[in-house]
């Protein structure tokens, strides 16, 4: 519903701007026709057009060109499902939509901007939807410290709801002048996402929207399916910039898309060794991985080879626990690195809590201002408490193990909750089980 409203806002604009525009949506299914009137439809009425006419279209509208605006609004509905039972209650929710989003002056949109983006904030606690969210401030610190320009092209793999390139959106207005229309066109052309779920491929999609991008390159996709020797040379971009999902596992056979020292199903390593290959010579990349691809064997070692060798992995930032609370309290890292040149050495940085902070919640979430110790550091590289660095070397002798402590630390004791403790002496004891019915098994042999 928000993003019918929000693509009816601009096609208003549209009707405006451009001569003889021509919806991609049938006249009697755009939101002003069926939805517009707080007196319309209602009930089993509305629920019945909204499940056997508007989705049904919508799914399969008819295209007038690859840049249409209809391929991205079939490609949020292709799905999309309506799970609200009650017409009456649809209908309450249109009315409150139509009476609070209203988007014709600046002042409005930049006031929805603020409310969306907490819509986003608030799904990084609802259950699995939190893996959709990425800590604003580190989507605008990785942004930063990337700095892209305008003329390049920004890819984002996994990209959620779209945060980073939003980011990327503010960061270039920011810092460059967007005032033509060969600018803005310029900008549009040189943002892409790619996302395999419906729903934050929606969500993604009406951020964009809502940041000036009228109609966004958002694909419905996951790029892990496509086989390795597909990509051509113009697929490579400059940039990207992304959280590509950890801890999950690909279908069986999505594997054999890639070269046979790459092949896992596990999801973070697919993506490390894809960036890598999507990147153009001198590209430049920022990303979120886990602790465990920096120590993580077998396909991770190849790949992290491969990464010193064609790149240039200049830092790696460590993040603490909690920064992505309460979805997951796996520590995460910040990797830069451009391809083209190989790695001579590596600098590291770990972040620290902020005084008084013993860790990141929801009511004490990591704050941009906290990056400011990095920023200063990074055009002025020295050693300190925080930061140190390692030779390719070094690393390759550690068999690519990427988990360097920080040596001007003392080594953290880990704390541990009654309710942790249990559940590792539980997982102790099913380990213990298993391996005795392993010894069972061989001894009755």
């Amino acid at each position: 519903m928000l993003f019918l409203k929000i693509f009816d806002e601009k096609e208003n604009d549209w009707e405006i701007l451009t001569d003889n525009y021509k919806s991609p949506i049938p006249k009697e299914l755009r939101w002003r026709a069926w939805a517009a009137d707080e007196e319309g439809m209602t009930g089993d009425e509305l629920l019945g057009f909204v499940n056997n006419t508007l989705f049904p279209t919508l799914k399969d509208l008819k295209l007038r060109g690859n840049k249409d605006a209809g391929r991205m609004v079939r490609d949020v509905f292709e799905d999309s499902y309506n799970y609200m039972k009650s017409g009456t209650l649809l209908r309450q929710v249109i009315n409150k939509i139509n009476k609070e989003i209203q988007l014709s002056t600046q002042a409005e949109r930049h006031a929805f901007n603020d409310i969306y983006e907490q819509i986003l904030r608030d799904l990084q606690s609802a259950g699995n939807a939190g893996e959709f969210y990425t800590p604003r401030p580190v989507t605008q610190f990785l942004v930063e410290m990337i700095a892209p320009k305008l003329g390049e092209t920004v890819l984002d793999p996994a990209c959620g709801t779209g945060g980073f390139l939003v980011n990327v959106i503010d960061y270039i207005q920011t810092h460059q002048k967007v005032k033509t229309l060969d600018d803005r066109q310029k900008l549009q052309n040189g943002i892409r996402g790619v996302e395999k779920k419906p729903l934050p491929h929606m969500l993604a999609t009406t951020n964009l929207i809502l940041h000036g991008i009228e109609v966004p390159t958002i694909d419905h996709d996951n790029l892990l399916n496509r086989s390795w020797n597909e990509w051509t040379r113009k697929d490579r971009v400059d940039i990207i910039i992304t959280n590509p999902p950890f801890g999950g596992m690909e279908e069986d056979g999505v594997e054999n898309n890639f070269p046979a020292q790459f092949r896992t199903r596990e999801t973070a390593n697919l993506f490390m060794a894809l960036v890598i290959h999507l990147l153009k010579d001198e590209g430049r990349c920022g990303l979120v991985l886990p602790d465990g691809f920096l120590f993580g064997e077998g396909v991770a070692t190849r790949i992290k080879q491969t990464l010193l060798e064609k790149c240039n992995l200049h830092t790696i930032v460590r993040l603490p626990k909690g920064v992505f609370a309460p979805y997951t309290d796996i520590k995460t890292n910040l990797l830069f690195f451009e391809k083209g040149n190989s790695t001579k050495e590596v600098w590291y940085f770990e972040h620290p809590y902020p005084e008084g902070v013993k860790n990141y919640n929801k009511s004490r979430p990591i704050n941009i201002t906290e990056f400011d110790l990095e920023k200063a550091w990074w055009n002025n590289r020295e050693e300190n408490r925080y930061a140190w660095k390692v030779s390719a070397e070094e690393l390759k002798n550690r068999d690519y193990n990427f988990d360097v402590k920080n040596p001007s630390l003392k080594e953290e004791v880990q704390q541990y909750t009654s309710d942790e403790l249990i559940e590792l002496l539980a997982s102790s004891i099913r380990k213990t089980n298993a391996l005795l019915n392993d010894l069972k098994g061989e001894l009755t042999k």
